[in-house]
């Protein structure tokens, strides 16, 4: 399944990586919230999460670096690029 499918099924967890105050400003309906900094601290409760992770942030930067860390452990993730992208894919 490729992320655009999975977004549009709701299949999986949409995390987004940008800061809290970022986070609050808007995000994806039903999407978490864990900044990239917290990653590392908060792999137990991602692992618990339905995969595939899809990772979201401004610009697709900071969810890269947290698809390639997630990833670097085995676990399933895509870097959905920009929050306003997977939004958008979304609703469509």
């Amino acid at each position: 399944m490729n992320i655009e499918q999975a977004i549009k099924e709701g299949k999986g967890t949409i995390i987004d990586v940008r800061t809290t105050a970022e986070f609050s400003g808007g995000h994806v309906a039903n999407s978490i919230n864990i900044p990239l900094q917290e990653v590392p601290s908060r792999m137990e409760e991602i692992k618990m999460l339905e995969m595939p992770l899809i990772l979201c942030c401004a610009s697709g930067n900071r969810s890269g670096q947290a698809a390639q860390y997630l990833s670097s452990y085995g676990i399933e993730c895509s870097n959905g690029g920009s929050w306003l992208d997977v939004n958008y894919l979304k609703s469509i």
